[in-house]
C-alpha cells in the first residue's frame, strides 16, 4: 500500500496550498472527468465528478463503486505521482500499473483513506498514529519534574559551584571526606580496578560502607554485590582551602561521572550530582529526552517486556488445562496421550515413589509429586532397562516446565510455534502494563505521568489539558505553550469525529476498520492541505447515528478547506447531506459497472431508482408485525467488569434475534466479543483465549454450540477463494473424480486441485498467471502461456461434467452455478446460500484478496449457514451490514430470519437501524463511550427501547418506527 504520508509531504510543497489561487486556475478544470473506465466490471463508462464538493458514490454491493473510486481514480493519481520521480528512484519504490481507463482530466494529488490499511503492529497506538503521543513525549522531556522511585521526593541537579557552596554551608569546621562513586550494586572481584586506583595515586577506598587502604592484590568476593568509591580528599572546610576543595570536587565529579559523595565523621553519606539525583537514596537519572518516554526506543522501553506492556509466560494452567484428566489421557498438554516414550516411564517411576499413578486424574496426584514432574528433581530417577533386565538407568529429570522454557530459545520455527500453544500473555510485572522503564514513569506533570495520561480517554484528556496552563509555573508555561497548542488541536480533531471514547494507548490493531479510518481522517484534517482529492471507503462503519453528524461535519470541513471529498458509502444521512450522488449499478458483478443515476440529492431522488426509492422512503425494510416469543430460556452472564463494563448482568433471550447497540466505545465488544464469546468458546471447544473478568454464567445447557462471524479476510493469498473457503471445492473435486472418464484414467480428487502437483499447470503452479519482473517498470502479470489462465494441465481439463471443465466451474458466478449443480445437493446447498446472502455476482474461484470486508463476512456467514443447524446454535454477527446496500440488507435479513425461525439464537452487534428495528430484542449499552459507558441503558423490544429517555439508540429508533 502506498504511503500517504509521502504524498502529504509532496502536497505541502505543491502550489495548491496558496488559498488565493482557485482550483480552476490550477488544474484548468472545474470537474474531474473520467473517460472509458473498464477496470474490473466497469462497462467502459464516462463519469463527471464536481470538484471541491462532498461526493458520494453508492450502489448495490459489488456494482463497481470501489473499482471506480480506488482502482481507477486513486490508482491513476498514485501512478502520476510516482512518475514524477526519476527512473533511479522508481527502481527502489516500484512503479504503479496504469488502470484500465482511456483518460482522466482534472485530477489533483490524491490521498486514499481506506479500512484495509489498519496497522497490525502491536506498537502502533492511537497516540502514535495521531502524533499526540509524540508531542506528549516532548512535553514531558522539557517540563516534566523528576521524582525518585525510591523515596518519592523530587530529584535534584546541581552545578559544581553549588556542590562546593553546599560543602561550606553544611560542613564548615567539620571533617568531611569527598568520595567519587565508581561501582554501584554490581558483582565482581575488581582486582584490576584496585590496581588502577593505586596507579592513579589514591590510597583509600570505601567498599560496602567501610573505608579501607588500597593494598597489593586487593580483591573482593566476586559473587556478592558491591559498592566502591574512591576517597579523593579528606578535609575540614575553611575559606583558605576553597581552591583545594574545588579541585577535589572537580576530580570526584570526573571520576564519578557527574556524581560525588560526602561522608561525615559519623558515617552519614550525602549524594550530590550534576545529574538528576536523589540525595537520600543516591540514585540518579539521565537527562530526559523525548526518547526517554518512547516505548519503541531502548532508552524508554521497559527492559522486561521491551515496551510491549505484556509478557508471554508458560504457566501450570496453560500446560494442564483440565485437571480432571489423567496423564495417560493427555492431561499434560505438551506430552499428549500416553505412548511408549522415555519421559512417560520416568513420570511413572516418580509417581510410584509418591504412591500414585499416571492413570489417576491430575487433581488427585499429590502436590509435591506434581511439582517434581513440572519442575524436576536433583535426585536421579531409576528406570528399569528392557535391554538389560535387572539393571536400572539412573537419569536426572529436569521437569516439563524447565524443558519448555529451554525450548523458547530454539532456532526452529516449528518448535517456536509449538511452544506458543502453551504460553499465556500476562501484564508485565515490572511496568504493570505501562510499557516504560521506571525512571520514565517518575517524571510528572501536575502529578500525572505520561502512561497515566495515555490511559485517559480523549474526553478526560481534553478536560485535563483544558486548564493545564493554570497549574504550570511561569517557566513551564513559556516552554510548553506551543506544544500544548498542537496537542489540544489534535485532541479537538478526534473529538470532532466522535472518537472521544478512545485512549491514546489503545493498539491500532484492536480498532475496527471505521475507527482506524476516522483516526487517519483526523490526522489529515490536521495537515490543513488544500486542493487535494480525498477518497474514503465507508467512514461511517461502526459509527452510531448520534456520532454520524460529527463525521459529516468533519468531511464538510475538509471540503470547505478547498478539497474534493469522494466517499464510497451506503449511509442514508451521508447521502442526503452530500453535494452530489453517483449511483453505480444496476446489479452486482457482471450485471453492474454502469452509471445508473447522478445529481444533487434532490435531483437524484426525483430521478428514481432502487437507491433513490430507499432514500425517499418510497421503499422500506418492513418492521415485522409480530416479535418472536423465544423458547423461554436465557443465557446469563453476571458481573462482567472487563474494560469499561460496570458490573453488567447480560440476560440474553434464546430463540430470538437480539441486537446489541450503543454508541461507539460503549462496551459492546467488551461484553460480547471479549467476555461472552470466549466463555462459550472455551466451554464448547476448549479455546484458550481468556474472557474478561466476570462472576458467573448460567444457561449454557440450553445451547449446543456458538459460531462467531467477523469481518476478517477469508484468506490473504489469491489461492483462497469462496469455493475453497466454504468447502464446496472439495465436493466439486470429488464429483469430478467420480466421473467415468476420471475412473478410467485413475484420477483422484487431488488431481483437480490447483494447489498440489499432478493436475495443475506446473508452468504457473496453478496460479493461472505469471509475474514478469520489469526492473525499472512495474511487475507485469501475464496470462500463463501454457494453460491460458485455466490453472490446470490439458489432461485434467479433458474431464468434463455437463460439458464444463473444472476451470470453467471456477469461472462461473454463483448465479450460474445454481442450475448447473441442481442435482448435487451438497454443492447446491452451499451455492444457494451464497446467493441468498447477496453474493450471486461473485465467481466461485474469485481471489480472496479481491473481496471487500463485507463480502468476506458474508462468505463466512454462508459457510456457517450451510452447516446443519440443530436449532440450539448461537450465532454472533459483528455488523453484518458492513458494505451493504439497502437492497442487500433486505436479502441478508431474510436469511437471518429463516435461521431464527428454526429456533436458533442470533446475536448481532449493529448500528444499522434497519437491523435493529426488525430484531425481537434489543440490548442498548451506554449511555456514552469510554468511562461514561459500560452500563445496560435499555433492553426489550425495539418499541420498548424507543421509549427509554436516556438511550441514544432509543431516540433514533423512535423516529425510525414512526412513534410519537
Amino acid at each position: 500500500m502506498f504511503n500517504f504520508e509521502v504524498l502529504t509531504i509532496f502536497s505541502k510543497n505543491f502550489k495548491v496550498v496558496d488559498k488565493k489561487l482557485n482550483d480552476v486556475e490550477l488544474t484548468g478544470h472545474e470537474q474531474i472527468e473520467v473517460f472509458g473506465a473498464r477496470e474490473h466490471n466497469l462497462k467502459n463508462i464516462d463519469v463527471v465528478i464536481p470538484r471541491n464538493k462532498l461526493v458520494v458514490i453508492t450502489g448495490i454491493s459489488g456494482s463497481g463503486k470501489s473499482s471506480l473510486a480506488f482502482d481507477t481514480i486513486y490508482a491513476e493519481g498514485q501512478r502520476r505521482y510516482m512518475e514524477s520521480f526519476s527512473a533511479y528512484a522508481r527502481s527502489f519504490i516500484g512503479d504503479m500499473e496504469r488502470p484500465d481507463v482511456d483518460k482522466i482530466n482534472g485530477l489533483s494529488p490524491v490521498i486514499s483513506i481506506e479500512q484495509k490499511t489498519t496497522s497490525k503492529n502491536p506498537r502502533s497506538t492511537v497516540g502514535t498514529t495521531t502524533e499526540i503521543y509524540d508531542f506528549l513525549r516532548l512535553l514531558f522531556a522539557r517540563v516534566g519534574i523528576a521524582y525518585s522511585y525510591v523515596t518519592g521526593k523530587p530529584m535534584v541537579k546541581q552545578t559544581q559551584d553549588q556542590i562546593i557552596e553546599q560543602i561550606f554551608d553544611q560542613y564548615t569546621g567539620k571533617k568531611v571526606s569527598i568520595l567519587a562513586p565508581l561501582v554501584k550494586g554490581r558483582k565482581g572481584h575488581y582486582r584490576e580496578l584496585f590496581v588502577q586506583i593505586s596507579k592513579m595515586g589514591y590510597q583509600k577506598v570505601r567498599v560496602d560502607n567501610e573505608v579501607l587502604d588500597v593494598s597489593p592484590k586487593m580483591q573482593l568476593d566476586r559473587y556478592k554485590i558491591h559498592d566502591i568509591e574512591i576517597v579523593v580528599d579528606r578535609v575540614i572546610p575553611k575559606t583558605e582551602d576553597r581552591f583545594r576543595i574545588s579541585q577535589s570536587v572537580g576530580t570526584a565529579l570526573k571520576l564519578g561521572k557527574g556524581s560525588v559523595l560526602l561522608l561525615d565523621e559519623k558515617g552519614n553519606v550525602q549524594y550530590l550530582s550534576q545529574n538528576l539525583t536523589d540525595p537520600e537514596a543516591g540514585i540518579s537519572y539521565e537527562d530526559p529526552s523525548p526518547n526517554s518516554f518512547s516505548f519503541n526506543s531502548p532508552y524508554g522501553a521497559c527492559p522486561t517486556c521491551n515496551g510491549m506492556g505484556a509478557v508471554e509466560e508458560i504457566t501450570e494452567e496453560s500446560i494442564i488445562p483440565d485437571r480432571t484428566l489423567s496423564i495417560t489421557r493427555g492431561g499434560i498438554a505438551p506430552l499428549g496421550e500416553y505412548r511408549d516414550l522415555w519421559i512417560f516411564k520416568q513420570i511413572e517411576i516418580i509417581l510410584k515413589s509418591y504412591k500414585s499413578s499416571i492413570s489417576v486424574p491430575i487433581e488427585k496426584i499429590p502436590e509435591e509429586a506434581l511439582k517434581t514432574i513440572l519442575y524436576g528433581s536433583e535426585e536421579p530417577v531409576a528406570v528399569p532397562s528392557k535391554k538389560y533386565p535387572g539393571t536400572d538407568w539412573n537419569t536426572n529429570f529436569e521437569g516439563i516446565m524447565n524443558f519448555l522454557k529451554k525450548q523458547q530459545d530454539s532456532d526452529s520455527d516449528k518448535i517456536q510455534d509449538w511452544i506458543k500453544d502453551f504460553m499465556l500473555i500476562k501484564k508485565c510485572p515490572d511496568c504493570n502494563g505501562q510499557r516504560l522503564r521506571k525512571e520514565s514513569l517518575h517524571f510528572l506533570i501536575d502529578d500525572k505521568n505520561i502512561a497515566q495520561l495515555s490511559d485517559m480517554d480523549i474526553a478526560d484528556l481534553a478536560e485535563w489539558f483544558g486548564s493545564l496552563e493554570n497549574r504550570l509555573n511561569d517557566r513551564q508555561n513559556v516552554i510548553a505553550t506551543e506544544i500544548l497548542k498542537e496537542i489540544k488541536k489534535r485532541i479537538g480533531f478526534l473529538f470532532g469525529i466522535g472518537l472521544d471514547y478512545l485512549t491514546l494507548n489503545r493498539p491500532l490493531k484492536t480498532l475496527s476498520g471505521g475507527e482506524a479510518q476516522r483516526i487517519r481522517l483526523a490526522t489529515q484534517i490536521g495537515t490543513q492541505l488544500v486542493g487535494v482529492l480525498y477518497i474514503m471507503d465507508e467512514p461511517s462503519i461502526g459509527l452510531h447515528q448520534r456520532d454520524n453528524v460529527k463525521l459529516i461535519t468533519a468531511l464538510k470541513d475538509l471540503r470547505d478547506l478547498g478539497n474534493t471529498v469522494l466517499v464510497v458509502e451506503h449511509d442514508k444521512d451521508m447521502m442526503l447531506e452530500s453535494d452530489y450522488i453517483l449511483d453505480i449499478g444496476p446489479g452486482a458483478g457482471r450485471h453492474g459497472g454502469k452509471v445508473v443515476s447522478y445529481g444533487t440529492p434532490k435531483e437524484f431522488i426525483e430521478k428514481g431508482g432502487i437507491t433513490a426509492d430507499y432514500l425517499s422512503d418510497r421503499v422500506q425494510i418492513e418492521v415485522p408485525k409480530k416479535r418472536r416469543e423465544g423458547n423461554g430460556n436465557f443465557l446469563v452472564v453476571k458481573g462482567a467488569v472487563g474494560h469499561n463494563l460496570k458490573n453488567v448482568n447480560l440476560k440474553l433471550p434464546l430463540g430470538k434475534i437480539t441486537s446489541v447497540t450503543g454508541v461507539s466505545g460503549s462496551g459492546k465488544s467488551s461484553l460480547i466479543h471479549e467476555t461472552l464469546f470466549p466463555i462459550l468458546n472455551h466451554y464448547f471447544f476448549r479455546a484458550k483465549k481468556e474472557p474478561l473478568e466476570y462472576k458467573k454464567v448460567e444457561g449454557l445447557e440450553h445451547i449446543d454450540k456458538v459460531i462467531e462471524v467477523d469481518q476478517s479476510p477469508i484468506g490473504r493469498t489469491p489461492r483462497s477463494n469462496p469455493a475453497t473457503y466454504t468447502g464446496m471445492f472439495s465436493d466439486i473435486r470429488t464429483l469430478y473424480a467420480e466421473l467415468p472418464e476420471s475412473k478410467i484414467r485413475g484420477y483422484k480428487p487431488g488431481r483437480f486441485s490447483f494447489n498440489v502437483k499432478g493436475g495443475r499447470c506446473e508452468t504457473c503452479e496453478g496460479a493461472g498467471m505469471k509475474k514478469i519482473e520489469m526492473d525499472f517498470l512495474p511487475d507485469v502479470h501475464v496470462e500463463c502461456e501454457t494453460c491460458k489462465g485455466k490453472r490446470f494441465n490439458r489432461e485434467t481439463l479433458e474431464v468434463r461434467f455437463k460439458g464444463k471443465s473444472i476451470s470453467d466451474v471456477l469461472d462461473m458466478t454463483v448465479e450460474e452455478a445454481i442450475p448447473f449443480f441442481e442435482v448435487q445437493p451438497r454443492i447446491n446447498r452451499k451455492v444457494q446460500i451464497l446467493n441468498d446472502v447477496g453474493l450471486g455476482y461473485i465467481t466461485l474461484g474469485q481471489h480472496a484478496t479481491t473481496l471487500s470486508g463485507g463480502e468476506a463476512q458474508r462468505v463466512k456467514l454462508s459457510e456457517e449457514l450451510s452447516k446443519k443447524d440443530t436449532g440450539k446454535t448461537l450465532y454472533i454477527l459483528d455488523e453484518p451490514t458492513t458494505g451493504l446496500h439497502f437492497q442487500d440488507i433486505k436479502k441478508l435479513l431474510d436469511v437471518i430470519q429463516k435461521l431464527a425461525d428454526k429456533g436458533n439464537t442470533i446475536l448481532i452487534i449493529e448500528h444499522n437501524l434497519d437491523v435493529i428495528k426488525i430484531s425481537d430484542h434489543v440490548i442498548d449499552i451506554g449511555p456514552e463511550g469510554g468511562n461514561k459507558g459500560g452500563n445496560i441503558v435499555a433492553e426489550g423490544t425495539p418499541e420498548q427501547v424507543a421509549k427509554v429517555k436516556g438511550s441514544h439508540t432509543g431516540y433514533f429508533l423512535k423516529k425510525e418506527l414512526g412513534m410519537k
